[in-house]
């Protein structure tokens, strides 16, 4: 984290120095609904602070209790961006192995079949982790109320009408009841609206967009417990099928004692719903004693639990245009969240595939709100995410018939498992590939880095940086800021002397740098260059590294001494690990919220120019 650029001040760094710009009925972004996708678009909105925001929410206050826990790798990594992962994983519990239990021979008491390892070495820097998803609000509250905007939620307010008229600046239009002020209500102006209001969106409905899926007809509870139990894995994620009483996905909560139990229950009747059931924990609770027989199980006590119904749903389009009229029509009009798509939790990926669709949004809205994109780009958020989505709902459909199949033979048993194992990289979040587009490359050179395929995330590995030998996950310089990076990966040969195939590089692209960005901004506020080496960083100069490299910034004319890095001390080489070509290198060009963009040589700026020209003004 850096700080002082401007001049020495004291007190906690994290909080912005707070702008004067005053927010009102007139916004540049409007988002409904304070659910994970909506507080993640407000987060990283929020870090913009000549962008004025506003969040609302129907409830009356935060989230005191949340239904989603499970935090994937990648979630996690995104959590990085906005400087707390590290708050999620010191509260989560941490998923480290999965255990499988299936009747024994002969159709037998339950019995271990298998115990895996959770997620595969060298997947993530980053844990799977288990934490209440109202503490993941509040690490988000927590960051917006600190940025320069002062981001705070509007609490009590419904969304009650919604209508768009393109003449105007300020063309959406929304009504809100106020539920705080008995018969009173509020009218918003805004250039840009993104709906993060559930599945029940009011805002999908006022663009006309349905969920589209099916129903498995299959009913499951769920129940957060503090159990007393003989079952000896009960602090660890457990799949476990019985033979005839049904199913239980067991997931260990943070604190030591709390476990979830998703239990499988019997199978609705056509027209029946969840609700007609007249489920309760006691009955939840007994459920789970006959498919853990014969372990003794009971419960001190529930902190809650729901009944609910497997389905799988997703929108055909996540913004207000008709493919008819994409490219002659602006979106204004965003859905994000559940608002957009609807699966099963036992795969773990409802709250993580919110916050990518928000993180996928936030820093394109902030690009063409700034005037450094084209509004074309907001195009791309609806082929992207979509995409991503219908591949959820296809997976979550296969994970929830797996699980639910009673098992009749041994292999029939461990079809699940298998499943499991082969889908871990997609659970943990990091298989997401986007096709090539606007801010998609081709992967002509992907040979020179084989490690970072164009269109997935940029996966990190430990360096250390030059100038003052610390050492740091490379990945976690990338900030939820908004802004490009190229990472150059030199060839073995480069040195780090402004006369070598790095400082050849950064005088190509100087004028790239120069036409992208704002005469009154510092020199990387657009495109951030950094570089890696392979000499290890004793044998370095920083004074002899190109200007583009040590930049002067701010008011005070400051060097910025942290762009350069070298291989880790440890002898996990970032070039091995990623495949990077030792002769040629290699430059990776990466989108605001870590995606692979481009691979290039190190001696094509012209590539890395013609790629920019249609992305930034």
């Amino acid at each position: 984290m850096q700080y002082h650029l401007e001049g020495f001040r004291a007190g906690d760094p994290s909080v912005a120095v707070a702008n004067d710009r005053a927010t009102g009925d007139r916004v540049d972004v409007l988002i409904v609904g304070c659910g994970p996708a909506g507080l993640t678009l407000a987060t990283q909105l929020s870090a913009f602070g000549h962008l004025s925001i506003r969040i609302v929410e129907r409830k009356s206050g935060p989230l005191e209790f949340g239904q989603a826990d499970g935090i994937a790798c990648r979630s996690v990594e995104m959590f990085e961006a906005f400087d707390f992962a590290h708050r999620v994983i010191k509260e989560g519990y941490q998923v480290n192995e999965v255990t499988f239990w299936r009747p024994g021979p002969g159709k037998g008491p339950l019995v271990r079949a298998d115990r895996i390892q959770d997620v595969e070495d060298g997947l993530s820097e980053m844990p799977h982790i288990i934490l209440s998803q109202a503490r993941i609000h509040d690490f988000y509250l927590d960051v917006m109320a600190k940025s320069a905007s002062r981001l705070v939620p509007d609490y009590n307010r419904e969304l009650v009408s919604l209508a768009r008229f393109d003449e105007q600046a300020f063309p959406i239009e929304a009504t809100f009841a106020c539920l705080d002020r008995d018969g009173e209500a509020e009218t918003i102006r805004a250039k840009y609206l993104v709906g993060c209001d559930g599945a029940r969106s009011k805002v999908r409905s006022e663009i006309g967009h349905v969920l589209k899926g099916s129903s498995a007809r299959q009913l499951w509870g769920v129940m957060d417990v503090l159990p007393r139990t003989s079952f000896p894995d009960i602090r660890l994620k457990c799949a476990i099928q019985s033979t005839n009483q049904g199913s239980i996905l067991i997931i260990p909560r943070e604190g030591g004692y709390m476990v979830r139990l998703y239990i499988e229950l019997d199978a609705l009747k056509p027209g029946e719903r969840a609700a007609d059931r007249g489920v309760t924990s006691g009955q939840l609770v007994d459920t789970a004693r006959r498919i853990l027989a014969p372990y003794d199980f009971d419960v001190a006590e529930v902190a809650w639990w729901s009944a609910y119904e497997i389905g799988q749903r997703v929108c055909d389009g996540f913004d207000d245009v008709a493919e008819a009229e994409r490219g002659a029509k602006t979106p204004r009009i965003f859905i994000a969240g559940d608002a957009c798509h609807t699966h099963s939790p036992k795969a773990g990926q409802g709250m993580n595939v919110s916050i990518a669709d928000a993180f996928n949004l936030g820093w394109k809205l902030a690009a063409v709100l700034r005037g450094q994109s084209p509004s074309g780009l907001l195009d791309t958020y609806s082929a992207e995410r979509q995409a991503k989505a219908q591949e959820l709902i296809d997976f979550d459909r296969d994970m929830a018939r797996l699980f639910s199949e009673k098992p009749k033979t041994e292999d029939d048993a461990a079809k699940f498992q298998a499943y499991f194992k082969k889908h871990g990289r997609y659970t943990a979040g990091v298989e997401t590939r986007y096709d090539p587009s606007l801010i998609v490359g081709d992967d002509h050179h992907q040979s020179l880095a084989s490690g970072y395929p164009v269109g997935k995330r940029f996966h990190s590995a430990p360096v250390v940086r030059l100038a003052d030998a610390k050492p740091l996950e490379l990945g976690h310089t990338l900030k939820a800021d908004g802004r490009w990076r190229i990472i150059a990966f030199a060839p073995r040969s480069d040195d780090g002397k402004s006369d070598g195939p790095i400082g050849a590089l950064c005088r190509e692209l100087a004028s790239l740098i120069r036409r992208v960005t704002p005469d009154d901004e510092n020199i990387d506020s657009v495109i951030d260059v950094r570089a890696v080496f392979q000499r290890p960083h004793q044998d370095m100069d920083v004074a002899e590294l190109p200007e583009l490299l040590r930049p002067r910034k701010g008011r005070l004319g400051l060097t910025d001494y942290e762009k350069v890095f070298c291989p880790a001390l440890n002898g996990e080489d970032i070039f091995d690990l990623r495949g990077i070509d030792h002769g040629n290198g290699a430059v990776i060009v990466v989108r605001p919220d870590q995606f692979v963009s481009l691979v290039a040589p190190i001696n094509a700026p012209d590539r890395i120019h013609e790629f920019f020209f249609g992305v930034l003004y």
